[in-house]
């Protein structure tokens, strides 16, 4: 997922705002909250970093080209970030990015859930039936 399509996909979710900061980052926020960040110009450290549940967090930074997010997780944050390009198919990675928004935007004030008519869910694709067909499919 480049930059274009990494922008492309958090605009298309609910009442998003989208700020450059942080050296350049684009970080995509639901109300005040930020749910995702692209850095992929970053030499070091860069990727698409974005929140994650406890339990997915414990799955995803065992996968190869997913790690505990730099900033966030060494402060006890449950984020990780995707570095290696390509390294997961894309339904699979705007699923993550989608629960990330759905997580965050459930932590938000319930008054401003409200203003914004805020999803209770977003329609994608499953991402571990997604990762299961694929591992299925390559130890064929």
């Amino acid at each position: 997922m480049d930059r274009r399509l990494f922008n492309s996909f958090c605009s298309s979710l609910p009442e998003t705002t989208y700020v450059s900061q942080w050296r350049g980052s684009q970080v995509w926020k639901i109300g005040y909250k930020v749910f995702a960040i692209e850095n992929w110009h970053r030499e070091r450290l860069g990727g698409i970093t974005f929140k994650a549940s406890e339990t997915s967090f414990e799955h995803l930074k065992e996968v190869k080209g997913i790690r505990p997010a730099p900033y966030f997780a060494s402060r006890g944050l449950k984020w990780v970030q995707y570095y290696l390009p390509d390294n997961l198919p894309l339904n699979v990675l705007e699923s993550y990015i989608a629960k990330s928004y759905l997580e965050v935007s459930s932590s938000l004030p319930s008054k401003l859930q409200r203003e914004l008519n805020l999803p209770v869910q977003i329609d994608l694709p499953s991402a571990s039936a997604t990762l299961l067909a694929g591992a299925t499919q390559e130890s064929r």
